[in-house]
């Protein structure tokens, strides 16, 4: 026998078609068959959610208390321009960085207990900050 005549005569790429074409033998549904009427039509429908109630934030625990300098600066820097902004209470310094970064899309990084964007952004770090609810703020220069 040659390598590509096969008993079932091969193919082209030498591969053997079956005889016959055989059904499957196992049926997932066949056993539902029999329930009949004793299945549900639809899921049952969830139950509304009550509304969250709102709590505003005391004046004494605002997200941006104390008064925040916003300032362009160049030097030490090889000539690139970066926007520091001091005053950032430091437990909210990394989350506040990263949300900064996706906002203003920008580069940004915490230098000590500052927050550092790169570029010159002081007009739209001080209208995102207006927006974020800080009324302490300073332009520096």
């Amino acid at each position: 026998m040659s390598k590509r005549g096969g008993k079932n005569g091969g193919g082209k790429n030498g591969k053997t078609q079956p005889d016959e074409a055989v059904p499957f033998s196992n049926n997932a549904f066949s056993g539902l068959s029999g329930l009949g009427g004793t299945l549900p039509s639809a899921p049952p429908a969830p139950a509304p959610s009550p509304k969250p109630v709102t709590q505003t934030k005391p004046a004494s625990q605002a997200r941006f208390p104390n008064k925040l300098v916003v300032r362009m600066e160049k030097k030490g820097r090889r000539g690139k321009t970066v926007t520091r902004i001091s005053g950032v209470p430091t437990k909210d310094l990394a989350a506040l960085c990263k949300e900064m970064k996706k906002a203003l899309g920008c580069g940004a990084t915490i230098e000590d207990v500052d927050l550092i964007l790169l570029g010159d952004l002081t007009e739209r770090a001080v209208a995102w900050f207006k927006k974020a609810g800080a009324t302490k703020l300073v332009r520096g220069t």
